[in-house]
């Protein structure tokens, strides 16, 4: 039997087939594009860039920790900067640290950061054990984009910071002693002009300070949770 052939000559199955052959290989190369740009996304910062970053401390920093994340709490009770376009940074000084920003992924409104997320904390983990910053304490700040409440928005940030802080502790074995964490919420903006943009989901990672030394085999003993020297002066008295 004859094959059915169009005016040109050219059997239409075998034109059919060829289109459609054409059609698989575009089909195949669009999937793998789609399922590489997740990965491009997540290459980040080396992590020769991100001692770079870090490795600049030329003043120890007199943040203390815990005063940040209760100012972020009394600027939220007194209803403060109620409009998230150009909010004013609740810390100046803080983006004044040497520091980098990861654009560490979690689940939607949860803690639990995404697998493609911890080749950069491998990498951040790598950073913080090089011989040029492991005599240094890091804060890590958790910051979310301006949705949805405030209050609620500070309390994700600490719970992502914190689990970023664990990752990097449990997983990475990097020293607990030598990294903090607090979380923002909308109140640290990475664009302020753009206050729901998803860069302001980013993590911040920030050098504060020198560990102190102690005489004996204890090795270093870092500074008390990340308060000023001012601060534990205070407290010996």
């Amino acid at each position: 039997m004859q094959s059915v052939a169009d005016p040109s000559g050219v059997p239409l199955m075998a034109a059919l087939a060829r289109t459609l052959a054409r059609a698989s290989v575009l089909l195949v190369a669009c999937l793998l594009a789609i399922a590489a740009a997740p990965a491009r996304a997540q290459e980040g910062p080396t992590t020769e860039a991100m001692v770079g970053a870090l490795d600049k401390l030329e003043t120890p920093s007199d943040l203390e920790v815990p005063a940040l994340r209760q100012q972020a709490q009394d600027r939220i009770k007194a209803r403060a900067d109620l409009n998230p376009l150009k909010r004013p940074l609740l810390s100046a000084a803080l983006n004044r640290q040497p520091h980098i920003d990861l654009d560490i992924q979690f689940n939607p409104d949860t803690p639990v950061i995404r697998p493609e997320s911890y080749r950069t904390l491998g990498r951040l983990a790598d950073a913080l054990t090089n011989p040029a910053l492991m005599s240094f304490a890091f804060l890590v700040v958790g910051r979310v984009e301006a949705n949805g409440r405030r209050d609620n928005n500070l309390a994700l940030s600490h719970r992502r910071a914190e689990a970023i802080r664990d990752a990097l502790v449990t997983t990475f074995k990097v020293s607990s002693k030598r990294i903090f964490a607090v979380g923002l919420g909308e109140e640290q903006l990475v664009d302020a002009n753009n206050p729901k943009a998803a860069v302001n989901q980013q993590a911040m990672v920030a050098t504060l300070h020198e560990i102190v030394p102690v005489a004996g085999p204890a090795g270093v003993k870092p500074a008390e949770a990340g308060k000023s020297a001012t601060a534990r002066k205070a407290g010996k008295k």
